[in-house]
């Protein structure tokens, strides 16, 4: 077992990322957990568990972006008042609020249904996809607030705008989810 130096990347260098490599790994048949031959069915139920898991850990930034957004709005000042009080950054904000409320309500709805046993083969798929894609949304709608200022660094908005990108590729890109929704209305 051997691993691979950290990858750069473009966001989110407080997690470093790598490949694991196993050469001439052998595991004896009493160290094989679970069911031999259920390593898939066991992976994917562990991973819709995950997919619930990204799904909450995108609204937290969305919301934070959100907030820094709502005190941005409520201080910076153009033509003698806040930016808050024109209609359109008031659009983008009330955007925000709404798509994070939904996604909210998407995961707790998908959790407790896991949590009562039920198939949410499709609903991880709805929670991951609307969830991170939400996110990249309010990250953009963040930056656009912000301006200028949203686009260099100091504000964290950029950082953000960086970080939550790669949301959208984890546990499943969000591609790879509309097909699974398609898949599993069409069954």
């Amino acid at each position: 077992l051997s691993t691979s130096p950290s990858t750069p990347k473009m966001g989110q260098e407080g997690a470093p990322i790598g490949e694991i490599y196993f050469d001439d790994v052998f595991v004896p048949d009493e160290a094989v957990l679970g069911v031999a031959g259920a390593g898939f069915k066991t992976v994917m139920k562990a991973l819709n568990k995950q997919r619930i898991n990204l799904s909450a850990l995108s609204t937290g930034p969305a919301i934070r972006m959100l907030n820094d957004a709502v005190a941005y709005a409520k201080e910076r000042r153009q033509f003698d008042k806040a930016i808050g009080e024109f209609q359109l950054v008031q659009a983008m904000l009330a955007e925000c609020k709404v798509e994070i409320e939904a996604a909210r309500a998407l995961i707790l709805e998908t959790a407790r249904k896991r949590d009562r046993g039920e198939d949410v083969a499709m609903d991880v798929s709805l929670c991951k996809y609307f969830s991170t894609e939400m996110c990249g949304r309010v990250a953009d709608k963040a930056v656009q607030i912000f301006g200028g200022a949203g686009y260099v660094k100091g504000t964290g908005i950029e950082r953000f705008y960086r970080d939550v990108r790669a949301f959208r590729i984890y546990e499943g890109t969000s591609q790879i989810h509309l097909l699974s929704i398609a898949k599993n209305l069409l069954k």
